[in-house]
């Protein structure tokens, strides 16, 4: 069995973060000729299936960077490496520092997402959170109400160049956190940041996936740090023109941009599609 496995933001995704046309008959096409694919994303469970349901994503998803495994055939949920209490004091203290709001993600055991924050204080912060809200409503609640044995999957926040450095700097020290940052698409003078535990990665997720699956060779694609991982232990792994250049440098080869459908065309080329 051969595994396609697909990043969603700057890599299957164009730029209005949806599945296009084209690329959603690509996906048509690789079902029809029995070509296995699935996602591994940094987003979370909710967010992500609001975009690929509907377009074939029948085998296991990776969610949060491989905190989350989600069977859509079995409807279970697989969990693990969550944030410690005293983990996620640390981060929310030095996010509070540089006046930056974090938004502190949490999974229940029934699979309900809950997101915890303290009052925001910048109106890009209270449109990240409406967002959150419109998606969750009551979910969203007061970081004072989070219960004290909850399961931190991550703990994302936005804010300038400058704070989200300092702040990856201040929690530089944990061992068991690593942080992932980038430009934010909706606005280029700021930067989001999402921080787990060290040991949730797609790599990881993807290496317990083979093995679950019996899957003899793994093709992956992927635009940004995260991906590394997956990258690794990949049999190929393929790269958009828009891809960071440390991510074009470990990938078997760059192809074409996420916004041309570069992944699509790819694919169509490679399996005669």
């Amino acid at each position: 069995m051969e595994l396609i496995v697909f990043d969603l933001d700057g890599t299957l995704l164009g730029a209005d973060h949806r599945i296009s046309e084209f690329t959603a008959e690509t996906l048509k096409l690789l079902s029809a000729n029995n070509i296995a694919y699935t996602v591994a994303t940094g987003r979370n469970l909710h967010s992500a299936q609001e975009i690929i349901a509907g377009h074939g994503f029948c085998l296991p998803h990776i969610y949060i960077n491989g905190v989350i495994v989600w069977d859509p055939g079995s409807q279970s949920l697989s969990l693990g490496n969550f944030l410690s209490n005293a983990e996620a004091d640390h981060v929310i203290r030095a996010a509070i520092t540089e006046h930056v709001t974090p938004f502190v993600h949490c999974v229940t055991e029934d699979h309900r997402h809950f997101i915890y924050h303290p009052p925001v204080q910048h109106d890009f912060e209270q449109r990240l959170l409406d967002m959150f809200f419109s998606r969750l409503v009551s979910n969203v609640l007061p970081l004072h109400q989070m219960p004290a044995n909850s399961q931190i999957t991550n703990i994302s926040m936005l804010g300038t160049n400058p704070t989200i450095t300092a702040i990856e700097m201040n929690i530089s020290d944990e061992d068991h956190l690593v942080a992932y940052s980038g430009m934010a698409m909706e606005n280029k003078q700021l930067k989001w940041m999402d921080i787990h535990h060290s040991q949730a990665s797609k790599g990881n997720a993807l290496k317990q996936l083979r093995h679950q699956l019996g899957v003899s060779r793994v093709l992956c694609f992927g635009d940004s740090d995260n991906d590394l991982s997956m990258f690794a232990m990949a049999d190929e792994a393929y790269a958009p023109a828009n891809a960071k250049d440390d991510v074009k440098a470990a990938s078997t080869g760059i192809i074409g941009h996420h916004n041309e459908d570069g992944i699509a065309r790819f694919l169509r080329e490679r399996f005669g599609l």
